[in-house]
């Protein structure tokens, strides 16, 4: 059994992407061809967008939203510890400081209640309102000081965050807002689509993404006219209206045509692939449900739609997830641990002196989360025989 199956649907559309690719191979324009604008278009339309630009990866997407919002030294982002690196590594590549916001127990996205606790702690630089990195842990008096400038939640595995309460945080307080929706393309949040639910929208293509190239792949959308024709510049090294005229320093960020053709292929699918995702997320809370109860089931709010990036549930503590994890292997079914140390643990963020207990939500989930294998093309009766297995587990911890 496989964790994600992208042989399957790459059967239905093998001659989509061939000709795709084909077509590209007889034009010849490898950078920026014309498939990258119509990719622009299409995905602009999908998410309720005005503009989309197509960037190298997902990454470069968030590195490049930050640029266009002129983030560096000094200044404070505020994002989730339970999450990829990338979501706060583009924060320090800027020499910016992230400044991490504990979860919410059931999304499992950032704490809108935390996060007005953080930016006042920063204001203030105090430490006790909310736990903060170096220097400014210490209080006013190490004479330090960041200015908060921004906010990334994360629309982890495929769930977005909850926005409006985001946003009236950052409304307040004079943040922009930029949507990490590396997982998340294809949902949406109160009728808004994905992508569209902050100042810039950020994705992922990578090829376990739900909908995912052969390659790195990645796109920023927006409404603003401003950005979109700054984020445009960035992605071909901060170029002005000539190619040797440059007005800004960016980046080397473009999307290849040949991953542009292929994402036009998949793109045919998304639509049903969507659908087929909530079935198997429904087919997940049954059968866990019936079968092995003991374990938490993810939980969509009302006015909320995931895409179902990951199927991901809380075992009671580290020794059940390991015995499942344990016997779903010896069936040769795979599972993943998304994430199993959060970033304030990580040695890349020790300088920021966060310790164990900062961020109590995230440490606890990081201990119990286990993610199963999901895709639309996963059969019903193999969720069945993986659920029967993990109840298997949990048969014989009570009998043990």
């Amino acid at each position: 059994m496989q964790f994600i199956n992208l042989a399957a649907q790459q059967e239905r559309i093998k001659d989509l992407i061939d000709a795709g690719i084909q077509k590209v191979m007889a034009h010849g324009q490898y950078i920026m061809g014309p498939e990258v604008r119509e990719l622009e278009e299409a995905l602009a339309g999908f998410s309720g967008s005005k503009h989309a630009v197509g960037c190298a990866s997902g990454t470069d997407a968030l590195l490049m939203a930050l640029m266009a919002h002129e983030i560096g030294p000094g200044d404070a982002v505020f994002t989730t510890p339970f999450t990829f690196i990338a979501t706060a590594e583009v924060i320090s590549l800027l020499g910016a400081t992230p400044v991490f916001v504990d979860i919410d127990p059931v999304t499992f996205n950032i704490d809108p209640s935390r996060l007005e606790q953080a930016v006042t702690a920063v204001e203030e630089c105090d430490g006790a309102v909310h736990p903060l990195p170096l220097p400014i842990r210490k209080g006013k008096a190490s004479g330090k000081k960041l200015t908060p400038k921004g906010v990334i939640p994360v629309d982890l595995f495929g769930l977005p965050a909850d926005y409006d309460a985001i946003d009236a945080v950052a409304d307040g307080r004079g943040l922009f807002v930029i949507e990490d929706a590396a997982q998340s393309l294809g949902a949406s949040y109160k009728d808004r689509p994905a992508g569209s639910l902050g100042d810039i929208g950020c994705t992922s293509f990578f090829p376990a993404k739900p909908l995912g190239c052969y390659g790195d792949g990645g796109m920023c959308f927006t409404d603003n006219d401003d950005l979109a024709e700054i984020l445009r510049s960035i992605r071909v090294h901060g170029q002005g209206e000539d190619r040797y005229d440059n007005v800004r320093v960016g980046i080397n960020g473009r999307l290849d045509t040949i991953q542009a053709a292929i994402l036009l292929a998949k793109f045919e699918l998304f639509p049903e692939e969507i659908v087929l995702r909530q079935e198997v997320a429904k087919g997940y809370n049954k059968f866990v449900g019936d079968l092995a109860p003991d374990l938490t089931i993810p939980r969509v709010p009302e006015g909320y739609r995931s895409v179902w990036a990951q199927y991901s549930i809380l075992a009671d503590d580290e020794n059940h997830r390991r015995a499942i994890m344990e016997a779903l292997k010896s069936h040769d079914i795979p599972s993943v641990v998304y994430y199993p140390k959060p970033l304030h643990r990580q040695t890349a963020y020790a300088a920021l002196g966060y310790v164990a207990g900062d961020f109590p939500v995230s440490e606890e989930i990081s201990r119990r989360i286990f993610s199963l294998p999901m895709h639309p093309y996963l059969a019903r009766e193999d969720q069945e025989r993986i659920c029967e297995i993990m109840a298997e587990v949990s048969i014989r911890a009570d009998n043990g």
